[in-house]
């Protein structure tokens, strides 16, 4: 079939389903909920202590090491006894991936139900081979608001997302993990190895929260009302159906071969995930937890409809930003997409004009992974500063590795960059979350966080701020002297142990400082 044939199909198949909910959202679902006894699990009993000694609490831990985000989540499947939960916006079939899968995939033959939601906005060639893991009894996979098309031809996605922009624009961006209905991470990682710090290509930093006592079962609650909502369709409803049993035994050798092929090459993945840590020390109390109350913020799979007053429901853009006008000496705010719109902006000024120190971290033009985001940001630098804003713009080759969560050796290949969310409020509450300051965030894209009383974790997170605006590992922006009708900016840091004061804004080639200076000249805030 030629590519003008495809595309007729397409836009037929497209124009017949352009509407608000997407194909297959009227096939019939398999009824299920969260494990309603996990205190009949190890890890269910593992807290219960804790929980009657803390009431009305949670225990809390924060991972900013990638790595270890990675292994905390292996050995949490390898613990786990009746039931795992996974919600994300990105699931790639990379190394970390496919190890991640492997040790899901044995997690369901020794009985475990696996309940896997995926968004289908930034789906690549490849991760496609995850539902293959439909065909097996204990696994089931849905596909959050899903395109029509199941290739990865960039042209026919294009196509078909211009045809339906209304439906195909709104995305989940939630991340969350879930086992035994105990024990949970909550943060902004994604699954891919660059999420994990360890793909010299791209490293991004970020943050999760371990989460064990009555948080956890919140926070399956809101997996279950994604899981059972309109938009995820089972993959047994999408073009192919239910994957064949050949399926899953190609994907097995596939995660086999994977296996083996890492060990020869001396990936030390195996070796790290069998020594139980960091989840051991969790467990054990060597890692403690830090016990606080918190709030749950999300928003609903409904969003649009919510914002418009067509549904009750939830949006978390709204109680993030309370949080933040409640702060009476300091904001800190990282974000790696920082694009605050008119409501963001008065926010700010409005924190300013009582004199509270408002400081922000988000990546610069060499280290974002999004060339329009970055744009959006840049024409918000000026009045930001004019403010009183201070910025810091991280730099993707640090000067020093502390509070980076990644080796001095990964770093070496000066490929870093953010993607943490996470906003400290008078260095008594933090929220971590997934949720940039930024309109897809507020309008495109359901996410979900938590918001914590904890001056300890609060420090800990700003303890990783102050280390991250260091000289050596950011800009630190800055207003030239000069006409005040045409403000200019510099770029101030620390290269060699001297300071540098660069007066064009860095970037890797001026290809890329080119191509952001064109785009922020568009009107893209409302997509980004």
């Amino acid at each position: 079939m030629t590519w003008i044939a495809r595309s007729v199909l397409l836009i037929a198949a497209v124009l017949c389903g352009c509407a608000s909910l997407p194909p297959g959202a009227d096939f019939p679902k398999t009824e299920s909920s969260a494990l309603a006894h996990p205190e009949e699990t190890r890890l269910g009993r593992q807290y219960a202590r804790d929980v009657a000694v803390h009431p009305g609490t949670s225990g809390f831990h924060l991972l900013s090491m990638g790595v270890d985000g990675f292994l905390t989540r292996v050995q949490m499947v390898n613990a786990t006894e009746k039931t795992l939960d996974l919600q994300y916006f990105i699931f790639r079939n990379d190394d970390t991936g496919l190890l991640l899968l492997d040790a899901v995939l044995r997690a369901a033959d020794r009985g475990v139900r696996v309940r896997l939601l995926i968004d289908d906005g930034d789906t690549v060639s490849g991760d496609e081979q995850i539902r293959a893991l439909a065909a097996h009894p204990n696994i089931e996979v849905r596909i959050f608001n899903p395109f029509v098309y199941r290739g990865h031809a960039e042209l026919f996605r294009g196509i078909e997302f211009m045809l339906n922009k209304p439906r195909l624009d709104y995305r989940m961006h939630n991340k969350l993990f879930v086992a035994d209905n105990s024990i949970a991470l909550v943060g902004g990682r994604n699954i891919a190895d660059e999420y994990f710090q360890v793909n010299p290509e791209a490293q991004f930093a970020d943050d999760d929260v371990f989460t064990a006592g009555p948080m956890v079962q919140r926070l399956s609650a809101i997996f279950d009302e994604f899981w059972k909502c309109s938009l995820a369709i089972p993959v047994e409803a999408l073009p192919g159906g239910k994957p064949p049993a050949e399926a899953l035994t190609a994907y097995r050798k596939t995660l086999e071969q994977h296996r083996l092929q890492m060990k020869e090459e001396g990936v030390a993945f195996a070796a790290r995930i069998a020594t139980g840590e960091p989840f051991a020390s969790l467990l054990s109390g060597k890692l403690p937890l830090v016990w606080a109350s918190a709030q749950l913020v999300y928003d609903s799979p409904e969003k649009k409809k919510v914002e418009k007053g067509e549904k009750v429901g939830r949006l978390m853009h709204r109680a993030v930003a309370d949080a933040a006008a409640s702060v009476t000496g300091e904001l800190l705010m990282t974000s790696p997409y920082f694009i605050p719109g008119e409501d963001g902006m008065k926010l700010l000024k409005d924190l300013r004009d009582r004199n509270v120190r408002v400081r922000v971290l988000t990546n610069s033009l060499v280290s974002t992974n999004e060339l329009a985001a970055q744009a959006g940001y840049m024409r918000y630098r000026v009045p930001l500063l004019q403010d009183g804003i201070e910025l810091y713009e991280i730099r993707a080759l640090l000067g020093n590795t502390r509070g980076s969560g990644e080796t001095k050796a990964i770093s070496e290949y000066g490929n870093y960059g953010l993607h943490a969310k996470v906003f400290v409020f008078d260095r008594k509450r933090v929220y971590i979350g997934s949720m940039n300051f930024d309109q897809r965030s507020e309008h495109l894209n359901t996410e979900i966080g938590m918001i914590i009383d904890s001056p300890v974790l609060a420090q800990q997170a700003a303890a990783r701020f102050e280390a991250m605006t260091q000289p050596a590992n950011s800009y630190v922006l800055a207003l030239r002297p000069g006409d005040a009708a045409s403000p200019k900016l510099s770029w101030r840091t620390v290269e060699g142990g001297k300071p540098v004061d660069y007066r064009e804004e860095p970037a890797r080639n001026e290809g890329e400082r080119f191509k952001a200076k064109l785009l922020s000249l568009l009107p893209l805030d409302a997509e980004l």
